[in-house]
């Protein structure tokens, strides 16, 4: 197996969260009643409320990006998730209830569809200004580390989404790219030293969804403890 590469983030990052927003509404698209009732990696959240939560994250950047803020940033695109750490199961009964609320799901995956793509116009805006910077989640940060935040989002939930669906397409590989570029920040040069895994398997296991098997402890020795990475 190959770990992923380490790097700087790539250039261009509106156009990649358009690839990864992309790829879930092709994911999502076409897909049936009793499809949107599949469960997801997500407990408690099938393919409609995971949907609805991908949605309200691209309209939480609609709205971060049309209220820049001024003071200098407190977290990078790895220091934000700092401030999400392993915790007991959120309720999921919001999600479910607005993914109830579409008539069809063919009107959600549409609502999906305009928001999003609002959402990588607004983001290829504001990386393209010189120190634009927003607020979101209490913080501010650099344009280009919220838009991998919301790369890193929707990759891993992209990941979450196709457990049940095998003929979904996998997520955008610089997508993922970036997510396993956060986790290496989080996870620190020491554990990284010993990490052999391919770079879906890194994201699944260092997220907590792929259990550690004997072979994982081993491999990862003192380092296992620190997983999962952030809730």
């Amino acid at each position: 197996m190959k770990a992923p590469e380490r790097g700087a983030l790539p250039r261009g990052l509106a156009a990649t969260l358009g690839r990864v927003y992309g790829r879930l509404t092709q994911t999502v698209q076409g897909l049936s009643d009793a499809d949107f009732a599949l469960e997801t990696r997500c407990p408690g959240m099938p393919v409609g409320p995971l949907l609805v939560h991908l949605l309200y994250d691209a309209q939480r950047a609609l709205i971060a990006f049309a209220s820049p803020a001024v003071a200098e940033p407190d977290r990078d695109f790895v220091s934000y998730w700092r401030d999400f750490p392993p915790g007991p199961e959120s309720d999921t009964s919001f999600v479910k209830n607005i993914a109830a609320a579409y008539r069809r799901p063919g009107v959600l995956v549409q609502h999906w569809r305009e928001v999003s793509e609002a959402a990588v116009r607004a983001a290829a805006a504001g990386t393209s200004a010189n120190g634009h910077r927003i607020e979101t989640q209490g913080h501010v940060l650099d344009a280009s580390d919220f838009v991998a935040t919301l790369v890193l989002e929707a990759t891993v939930h992209h990941l979450d989404l196709i457990v049940g669906l095998p003929d979904a397409p996998e997520p955008d590989p610089e997508g993922l790219q970036v997510t396993a570029r956060t986790l290496d920040g989080l996870f620190g040069p020491e554990a990284w030293d010993v990490i052999g895994w391919d770079t879906t398997t890194y994201v699944l296991k260092a997220t907590g969804r792929l259990p550690l098997d004997e072979d994982d402890l081993d491999m990862l020795g003192p380092h296992a403890g620190r997983l999962p990475l952030f809730g």
